[in-house]
């Protein structure tokens, strides 16, 4: 397999790029990279929940959109081209309540001008909880 990063995306630097947002606030942390791949998690608490004691849908799309937007800034030259969430979706397929939902981004489609990324969530049996989909779009900078 061919990969597809312009850079390769380092986890702790990630990490740290998100100090002070709402990746922050809501513990996201990346773990893993791959050659086509980008994994993270974010805790089922008191952070993420909604009043039912479940992971928020939204804390969910949180999740989703930062692996995909930051998968796919690792795939572009940043020096000449911004990527920028255009539009996301995500279907809520099971709760979860504690632990950790961790996410993998994967690339369905890498073009000039957008990139469509899956991202799918697990819960800590690494059963299917919710799978979402993000479209960038790829701009050139001015």
């Amino acid at each position: 397999m061919v990969a597809i990063w312009h850079r390769r995306p380092d986890p702790s630097l990630m990490d740290q790029m998100s100090e002070g947002t709402i990746d922050h606030h809501l513990g996201i942390k990346m773990i893993d990279v791959g050659d086509d791949y980008l994994t993270g998690t974010m805790p089922a608490d008191s952070r993420t929940f909604q009043p039912y004691g479940i992971v928020h849908g939204g804390a969910n799309v949180v999740l989703a959109e930062t692996l995909g937007s930051m998968a796919g800034a690792h795939v572009i030259d940043t020096e000449h081209y911004l990527c920028m969430g255009q539009e996301v979706s995500a279907t809520h397929l099971r709760p979860v309540s504690s632990g950790l939902v961790t996410g993998t981004a994967r690339p369905i489609h890498l073009g000039k001008r957008s990139h469509v990324w899956e991202i799918r969530l697990t819960n800590d049996q690494g059963k299917l909880s919710c799978i979402a989909k993000l479209i960038l779009a790829i701009v050139a900078k001015s």
